[in-house]
This record gives C-alpha cells, sequence and structure tokens, in this order.
C-alpha cells in the first residue's frame, strides 16, 4: 500500500507543481519584480512610505518584512553550512539572545503599529503613547534580527523530522557561531540601507526567496509527517517528492491569500488606509 502512495505521489506532485506555477504566473503582475510582489502581497501590508524603494519603485515587501526574509534566506544558508544535519536547538545562551532579539522585533512592530493608528485616525488612542518615532532603520535591522531565529529554530525542526540520523548538536552553539553571523547581517543591512538599486535588486530576489524558503520547509515537515515519513531520509535527493510538495503548497497558500486579497482591495498595492 505504502509503495503504491509513494508511485502515486511521483506523478501527482509533479504535474500540482506544474499547476501551481502556471497559476502563479498566469495571476501575478508582469514581470520579475511583478513576480516578486505577487511573493510580498501575500505575507506584507507593503506599505509604501514603510517599504523602501528602487528609484520610484517599491520593494515587494516593508522595511521590517525586507530585512526579516532576507535574514530568514542568508541565516538558513549560513548555519546548512555550519551545520548541515544539526538539529539541536540553540544553546541556552544563544537562545537568550534569540529571544530577546524577538522581543526587540515585537516591542519595535507594536510601536509602530501604534504610530500608524494614530497617523491614520486622527485622536485614536490618546492614552498610549509613543516611545519613539518609528523608521525603516529599525525596522529592517529588528526584521533581520527575527529572521535569525526564524532560520535557526525552521532547521533544526526540519532536521529532526526528515533526516534518519540527525546530529543533535545545535546549528548555532557558540558565540563565535552567533557572532558571525550578527556581523554579516550588519553588514547586509547597512548595504541595504544605503537603498542603492544595486544592493536593492538582488536584496528584493534575496528576501522572495527567504519568503519561499521558510514556507517550503513548513510545508515540506507537514508533507513528511503526513506521509510518515519521519527520519527516514539519507540524502536531499530522497526527500525531492517531500521539498516539491512543500513548495507546491507554498505556492498554492501564497496564490490563495493573492487572490483573496485582490478581490478584497482591488489593488496590487498597499492595505486601504483609512
Amino acid at each position: 500500500m505504502q509503495k503504491n502512495v509513494v508511485l502515486i505521489t511521483k506523478w501527482i506532485i509533479p504535474l500540482a507543481a506544474l499547476i501551481a506555477i502556471a497559476a502563479y504566473i498566469y495571476i501575478s503582475p508582469p514581470g520579475l519584480l511583478g513576480k516578486a510582489d505577487a511573493v510580498g502581497y501575500a505575507i506584507c501590508h507593503r506599505i509604501d512610505a514603510r517599504s523602501f524603494h528602487i528609484h520610484d519603485r517599491q520593494l515587494p515587501m516593508c522595511a521590517r518584512d525586507t530585512g526579516t526574509f532576507t535574514s530568514a534566506a542568508i541565516s538558513m544558508l549560513y548555519v546548512a553550512i555550519i551545520g548541515r544535519k544539526r538539529g539541536g536547538m540553540p544553546a541556552k545562551k544563544i537562545g537568550v539572545v534569540l529571544i530577546s532579539l524577538f522581543l526587540i522585533w515585537g516591542f519595535d512592530g507594536a510601536n509602530s503599529y501604534l504610530y500608524l493608528i494614530k497617523e491614520t485616525y486622527s485622536g485614536a488612542l490618546p492614552q498610549i503613547p509613543n516611545l519613539y518615532i518609528p523608521n525603516n532603520t529599525l525596522r529592517l535591522l529588528t526584521g533581520s534580527g527575527m529572521g535569525m531565529g526564524m532560520a535557526t529554530v525552521l532547521h533544526a525542526a526540519f532536521n529532526q523530522t526528515a533526516w534518519k540520523e540527525v546530529d543533535m548538536r545545535p546549528a548555532l552553539g557558540s558565540w563565535r557561531d552567533i557572532g558571525l553571523l550578527v556581523a554579516i547581517m550588519l553588514f547586509i543591512d547597512l548595504l541595504i540601507l544605503t537603498e542603492s538599486p544595486f544592493i536593492l535588486y538582488p536584496v528584493t530576489y534575496i528576501s522572495v526567496f527567504g519568503v519561499l524558503m521558510l514556507l517550503t520547509m513548513i510545508f515540506s515537515v507537514v508533507w513528511i509527517m503526513v506521509m510518515r515519513q519521519d527520519n527516514s531520509f539519507t540524502s536531499a535527493k530522497e526527500m525531492w517528492i517531500a521539498l516539491l510538495a512543500g513548495f507546491t503548497l507554498a505556492l498554492i497558500m501564497i496564490i490563495g491569500i493573492d487572490l483573496l486579497r485582490l478581490q478584497m482591495t482591488g489593488t496590487w498595492g498597499a492595505f486601504p488606509l483609512g
């Protein structure tokens, strides 16, 4: 029975992937940047003033999400290089750092959202003060911190689920490991803050890749568990069906959110304010 299911999925999953890719290409705006916009549209508010721009063109995601998913993509590559099959959660001292970055991200996001409400609706929430005026630099930096934590935890969860033999050491197990990652991301963030088109063009696609990569890994884990293939793989080549299924489900989710949001707002731009 299990062999028949595997045989069927070898044909159904590639076909479903082709249909999902074709549907995504069809519904999304034209051009490569338009396709990137459609990914950002599914996960980000895309408010113009809270985004970086290539000349007059807004990036697919706001500054915070650009930081989050660029960082997630780079962090995932980093932890894969230093510990491809490591499935241990970050060491306690590293966990404290990652939790702190998450709390900073949440605090800055809450302050920024409160500022948006007050800016949009005059006289709203006068009893709740803003501690500081939010800006895209803080959004980028706090988003980058969040991306590191997301990638590190998901890397461990994926490895614990997929591999037959898991190295239970944490991918980020020392101050050197996380210190180098933070230094890399700070350097990249400084480059992004120059707002040079030579930097923002590749960052656009790296951030979109970060979204697709995280969603693919999440849905691949779900697929592996549903198919009862936990801890059964010895190489990436063996799990191509699971990874393709995860990518297909990620794309279907993006398409569904895009169509719903487009139906509600009638625009590929930001959520209407006011």
